[in-house]
Order: C-alpha cells, then sequence, then structure tokens
C-alpha cells in the first residue's frame, strides 16, 4: 500500500469512529426520552399523584418551565460556542446535569413525594440533555458530504431508539414492578432486592437512565474530536451575543429559514406534546399500569428505530422536505384518532365492557407514532442543516432549539385548559391536531435547499 492510500485508509478509519462516537450520544441520551418523559417514570407520578388531570397538568407545566429556560438560553450558547469554539466542554457540563437530574428521581419515593423536588429535579436532567444536543447536533455536518447528511441522521436517531428499546427492556423485565402485583413484566420480583412495596424497582429508573448515559458517551468522547477553534477565546461572549443578534436582526431576510424556524416550532411542539403525555393520557383514559405502558413503548420503539432507518434513505432520496410534510400529516390524524378512541368507544362504535379493543387501538397508534416520530426528528435535523449558515451552524441549531421550546408552554397550556374545560383528557388532547396543521401550513414556504437555492 502506498504512504498516500494509508493516510487515506486512516483518515477514512478516524472519520468511521467519529460518525460512531456521534451515533452513541443518540444511544446514551435516548432513554430520558423513553424511560422518564414518556413510557415508566411518567405513568409512575400518575400513580402518586392520583388524579390523571391533575398529573397531566403538573407534567404539563414542569416541561414547560424546563422549555422557558431552553428557548431563552439555547441561541445564546449556540451562538458563543460558534464564537469561541470548545464544543466537547459545553457538552460535558450539561451531561453532568442530565446525570445529577435523572439520578435524583430516586428520590420520589410513594411515603414522602414531593411533587415540586420531583418536577425539579426532572426539569434540570431534561435541559442538560436538550442543551447537550444542541452542540451534538451542531457536529453533523462534519460528518460527512451533505448529500450523506440525511442518511447518517437517520442511522444515528436509528441507533438511538435501539438503545432506547434495549433500556426499556431492561426495565421492563427486571426493575419496573406492578403497582397491583409488585411484579415486573416477566412476572420476578425486582432485582438487587429492591422493595416493590415502595416501588424501588421503579424508582430505579432514575440512577438507571442516569448511570446507562455516563457509560455509553465515553466512546463519544473518546472519538468525537473537534478543530481547534479558529477565533480566539477571548471575547468571545461579546463576539457570540453581536453575531447572534445580527441573526435575529436578518432573520426575516431569509424566508425559507424564517418559515422553517416556524412550521418546526408548532409541529415539533405537537409531537413533543404527544411523548410528554402520552403515558399519563393512557395510564388515565385506558387505566394502563406502568408496565401495560411499557409494552406501548418497545412497540413504538422497535418501529421508531426501523423506520428512522428508512426515512434517512427516503431523506437521501428525496430530501427532507416532502419526509417532513408526509410524516406531519399522519401524526395529526393519529392525534385524532386518538380523540375517538376510549374504554367505551372506538371510532364512535361501542365495544362491550372489557373488550381489548381499544388497547390494540392504541398499541396500533404506538407503532405509527414512534414510526412518524424518528422519521420527523431526523429529517428536521437534516433540514436544519440544508437551511443554516455552515459558519454558524451550533448557532442556527441554537435558534432551532428555540423554536423547539418557544411554544413549548403552548401544547401543555392548550392541553391543561381543555382537559379543565372538558372534564376529559381525551378531549384535552385535541390541541395536537391544531400544531400539526399549522405546521404543515407553514411548510409550504420552506425551500428544500434553504435561502441559498435562491
Amino acid at each position: 500500500m502506498t504512504r498516500q492510500g494509508s493516510r487515506r485508509d486512516g483518515s477514512d478509519g478516524r472519520l468511521r469512529r467519529r460518525i460512531w462516537g456521534w451515533f452513541f450520544f443518540d444511544w446514551a441520551s435516548q432513554p430520558y426520552n423513553t424511560l422518564l418523559i414518556t413510557f415508566i417514570f411518567a405513568p409512575y407520578v400518575k400513580e402518586l399523584v392520583g388524579d390523571g388531570s391533575a398529573a397531566q397538568a403538573a407534567w404539563g407545566f414542569g416541561i414547560g418551565a424546563a422549555g422557558v429556560v431552553i428557548a431563552l438560553l439555547a441561541p445564546v450558547l449556540g451562538a458563543l460556542a460558534d464564537s469561541g469554539g470548545h464544543r466537547l466542554r459545553w457538552i460535558w457540563l450539561f451531561s453532568a446535569l442530565y446525570v445529577i437530574g435523572a439520578a435524583m428521581l430516586w428520590f420520589a419515593a410513594p411515603g414522602s413525594f414531593s411533587l415540586a423536588a420531583t418536577l425539579v429535579f426532572f426539569a434540570l436532567g431534561l435541559i442538560g440533555m436538550e442543551f447537550a444536543t444542541i452542540f451534538t447536533n451542531a457536529m453533523l455536518p462534519d460528518l460527512g458530504p451533505r448529500d450523506q447528511i440525511g442518511r447518517i441522521s437517520g442511522n444515528g436517531w436509528a441507533f438511538g431508539y435501539v438503545g432506547g428499546l434495549i433500556s426499556l427492556a431492561l426495565t421492563l423485565a427486571l426493575f419496573a414492578e406492578s403497582a397491583a402485583t409488585g411484579k415486573t413484566l416477566l412476572g420476578l420480583d425486582p432485582v438487587f432486592g429492591l422493595d416493590a412495596a415502595q416501588r424501588e424497582g421503579t424508582r430505579a429508573v432514575g440512577p438507571l437512565t442516569a448511570l446507562w448515559y455516563a457509560v455509553f458517551m465515553i466512546p463519544f468522547f473518546l472519538w468525537v474530536k473537534e478543530p481547534r477553534p479558529a477565533s480566539p477565546a477571548r471575547g468571545a461572549i461579546r463576539r457570540g451575543l453581536a453575531q447572534l443578534k445580527d441573526t435575529l436582526r436578518h432573520l426575516p431576510r431569509r424566508p425559507s429559514l424564517f418559515a422553517y424556524l416556524s412550521a418546526s416550532m408548532f409541529y415539533r411542539d405537537a409531537l413533543n406534546g404527544m411523548y410528554a403525555f402520552g403515558g399519563i393520557y393512557a395510564a388515565g383514559v385506558l387505566g394502563w399500569s406502568v408496565v401495560d405502558t411499557g409494552v406501548f413503548g418497545i412497540l413504538a420503539i422497535i418501529s421508531g428505530a426501523l423506520f428512522a432507518w428508512l426515512g434517512g434513505k427516503a431523506d437521501t432520496r428525496l430530501g427532507p422536505k416532502p419526509v417532513i410534510a408526509a410524516m406531519v400529516v399522519l401524526l395529526a390524524l393519529v392525534a385524532l384518532a386518538i380523540v375517538l378512541v376510549d374504554r367505551q368507544s372506538v371510532f364512535g362504535v361501542p365495544v362491550s365492557e372489557g373488550s381489548k379493543l381499544p388497547d390494540l387501538a392504541f398499541y396500533l397508534f404506538g407503532v405509527v407514532i414512534g414510526a412518524c416520530g424518528g422519521v420527523l426528528q431526523s429529517a428536521s435535523r437534516s433540514m436544519m442543516v440544508r437551511q443554516a449558515d455552515p459558519a454558524r451552524m451550533t448557532e442556527a441549531f441554537g435558534l432551532y432549539a428555540l423554536s423547539g421550546k418557544a411554544t413549548s408552554f403552548l401544547a401543555p397550556l392548550l392541553i391543561g385548559a381543555v382537559t379543565a374545560i372538558s372534564g376529559s383528557q381525551r378531549i384535552g388532547v385535541t390541541p395536537l391536531i391544531f400544531l400539526f396543521v399549522l405546521g404543515l401550513c407553514l411548510l409550504r414556504w420552506v425551500k428544500s435547499d434553504g435561502d441559498r437555492a435562491e
């Protein structure tokens, strides 16, 4: 082999390790979404609070408060990173918040449960995850040529879903116990002598999520390197804030980027609403236990992993815009279908008491939500790369996070208000339909290759 060929092989090998290291962030961070936000911890909070509507409202306020912090700081931090570099330092910092916030959920014990303290630690971990995601997403354009970004993003999201699936399966099999029987999904006592009466198996999901992240971020920190920043660190804050101010001032002059940030603001808020309230909703409307919701989660995650991978291929072939539009339409239809199913009827047709048809319908909804959600988030990340200025990629993903969180209060607030007015959790989720439709309408003004296409 020639020396030039040897150098090329070495460079290709480093790039492959860097890509796989980047994939491991999705693998490491996914359990926060899977175990805590949706399928295990949220239904457990509903059990402790007792009333489904009250739990749904409290969960919304907790996530909304975290969203305000993220919305205010995300673009600023992104601008600072682009100006002064050192993305990995920021990822270390926010990883620490993730681990602390998740681990402290262990103390949400039945006898001494504090809803306020639980929501504070939950929000702390969520803030850490979201900010770390901003900086890792900003590394995506450096992982391959532009025509391969969609495939890389889809593969990473699929890999993350597999991590979420394995963590959920382990939790259901070995840790999370049913409140009625004290047994896990496999009919076992929680492992390590955990006390089922004190729900220690379910509470262990917090420390397990923290440990999972700490272990599986090791490949990321070993293999993902960033170039030395071109700008000196001194004055980075002033430069970063000046750049951010300039970007916001000129944003209306970039109509495609402006339209995309606006569209994604609404459809991602609706999707996050589905994830955030899915577990509490199923527990309240169908009376599902933590274990039942976990099985629902396994189906959703399997479909999410498969379709995120397929969606990455579709993104590469068709571009992200048609992929995003198709997923938003499907999710809007699922949101409508969810409203038409409860214990008494399925799509307006009465069912007998004890019928499993409502459960089967919800399992199907979970499969579709998992499939569409994975594709939508992967394609949205890919689309952001096409819309952004390559020289300000972290700032752009900070704005992307801002657009995702600027109205993060909207879905929880609307769901809470409609639930309170109607007295029905089922009717309470109808605002999600309108958020999806609004996001779809705004996509009309988004150009597939951004404003540079003009």
